[in-house]
């Protein structure tokens, strides 16, 4: 058991990506909790994927800055800048899952498959943005 532990420590620290995955799920919970919330009480699909989302967002860079990308948060006037490049990083994630419930819909998918396809395209999209651009 204590090396089991010790080796899933040795991934968390040692990969960035088992961080950010870690991140990614943490943000997801709240994105979809929102996005299933809104689909319930029969918002747009579209926009109920967009909001939770946007949610999501503002989780993942709390967690991306203090967890993932450690030591790689920039100060003052870097900040926003770097602050922005995240924005604008997640902005494609929410393009790239918006179009994709959208047309989805449009072809009679069911909204929650939809989302999960939207998850894994617009997650390995960001992820690349965010490390080798907005962390590094």
């Amino acid at each position: 058991m204590d090396r089991a532990i010790n080796s899933a420590l040795v991934l968390w620290h040692r990969f960035t990506i088992t961080r950010y995955l870690a991140a990614s799920i943490i943000a997801l919970a709240f994105d979809v909790a929102l996005f299933a919330s809104l689909v319930a009480l029969a918002v747009d699909p579209t926009i109920a994927s967009a909001a939770g989302y946007c949610a999501g967002i503002i989780v993942h860079w709390l967690v991306s800055a203090n967890i993932v990308f450690v030591g790689k948060t920039r100060d003052g006037a870097a900040l926003h800048v770097q602050r922005a490049l995240f924005a604008g990083s997640a902005l494609v994630g929410l393009g790239i899952t918006v179009a994709t419930v959208e047309i989805a819909g449009r072809v009679g998918v069911h909204p929650i498959p939809s989302k999960g396809v939207a998850i894994g395209i617009s997650f390995v999209a960001v992820y690349a943005m965010r490390k080798w651009g907005v962390f590094r």
